[in-house]
């Protein structure tokens, strides 16, 4: 129990039409029955009273039509931003997408032609370079330095990698996997290096919420706002508050062109309704939602420090030390076995199903993506398998 919020409450998600706990045999291949998810990014806790206060209200009144007028959102989106992060978008600056993939896949289309080169830093998220890839353009991907277990961003590997096709850089702040936070110092890199090269940056900061003490999340746009001309920032209650079935995103762009380019290839899309319920429930947790994250990141804090002790302790292992997400990322390169053997011991041996290192692209051949944002038992659970297996 934390405050008043329960964390370790067993809640049963079989049977749920759950993407995690009910397909991830069809997803990742098959596992024995008793396996435990690990695997896709949300959380196993009771979402905020105010977001299943919503859904209850809207279950009450009973009908469920196209969503309307944003103001209530947009409202509690912006006001949450300034709160948390000192962040004051304006509301004319905001899209709202089908949560942020859709998002992605719209920045690739909109501000980039077939054949055209995005820049990413690998390892990332997989849908990143996927998405990247599915609309015909090209991924460059810029390796970053794994530097005493943490990442860094290889600016000059970057400038070697591009050429006049690339259009855009597209960062991942805070970092998936690795749960790096960026520095002002690095961020202001990234930015000027965009501006000597005439690349528009989107940044992903889906993750910004889920921050550790001892480091701090700076929207992209606040550190160097009269760039904020070619910065497109993605946001999104999703991660934050364990909605991640609203599919819910909201993407900032201040530039009135680009932001022209962006609503033209989402209305070419079709995609112009939002999700009523997703829009109910996201409004609520900006609005409501924060003292239940003032006790989430307490609890995630715990977690993640329970898993990096277990993992130190077995032989070959190596937890990245996060300092943002509920995505472990640990390094297997040490047991000198395969990827195969690895992925085949998880599978069969400590039954638990993960996120593989090489679907983030380059570095992460050796690494396997762990997520902890489960009650305390499961977790125990599986960190003794995991220490049977390979200890």
């Amino acid at each position: 129990m934390t405050k008043d919020f329960d964390f370790d409450e067993p809640i049963d998600r079989r049977g749920t039409h759950s993407s995690k706990w009910d397909a991830f045999s069809g997803r990742l291949g098959a596992y024995p029955e008793d396996t435990i998810p690990m695997w896709v990014a949300d959380m196993d806790f009771r979402a905020a009273p105010a977001v299943n206060e919503a859904l209850r209200w809207a279950a009450d009144h009973g009908v469920h039509g196209y969503f309307g007028d944003f103001g209530d959102f947009h409202r509690a989106f912006l006001d949450f931003m300034e709160r948390r992060h000192r962040w004051r978008g304006q509301e004319e600056w905001l899209i709202t997408t089908h949560g942020l993939v859709n998002a992605i896949g719209l920045c690739v289309q909109a501000f980039s032609e077939p054949g055209d080169g995005v820049a990413i830093f690998a390892p990332v998220y997989h849908m990143f370079a996927n998405t990247i890839r599915a609309n015909d353009r090209r991924a460059v991907e810029s390796p970053m330095k794994n530097v005493q277990g943490r990442y860094e961003m290889d600016l000059e590997d970057l400038s070697a990698r591009i050429d006049d096709r690339t259009k855009m850089v597209m960062l991942c702040s805070p970092q998936n996997p690795g749960g790096r936070v960026w520095t002002e110092e690095e961020l202001l890199a990234v930015i000027e290096f965009c501006e000597e090269r005439d690349l528009i940056l989107i940044s992903d900061e889906i993750h910004q919420d889920l921050v550790y003490p001892g480091a701090k999340h700076r929207v992209t746009m606040n550190v160097k706002p009269s760039a904020a001309d070619r910065i497109v920032t993605l946001l999104a209650p999703t991660k934050t508050f364990n909605i991640a079935g609203g599919l819910t995103g909201v993407v900032a762009i201040p530039n009135e062109e680009l932001r022209a380019r962006f609503e033209k290839r989402k209305a070419a899309s079709g995609a112009l309704a939002p999700n009523r319920l997703g829009l109910l429930v996201s409004t609520a947790a900006y609005a409501e939602g924060d003292a239940w994250l003032d006790a989430l990141v307490p609890y995630l804090q715990a977690s993640r420090d329970r898993l990096d002790a277990v993992v130190a302790e077995i032989p070959g292992l190596r937890s990245m030390h996060l300092e943002a997400t509920y995505l472990a990322w640990i390094d297997f390169s040490e047991t000198g076995l395969s990827f195969e053997e690895i992925d085949e011991r998880l599978r069969t041996h400590a039954r638990i199903a993960v996120n593989p290192g090489p679907s983030f692209g380059p570095g992460g051949e050796t690494f396997m993506r762990f997520n902890f944002a489960c009650r305390r038992a499961i977790l125990d659970t599986a960190l003794e398998r995991l220490a049977a297996t390979f200890g």
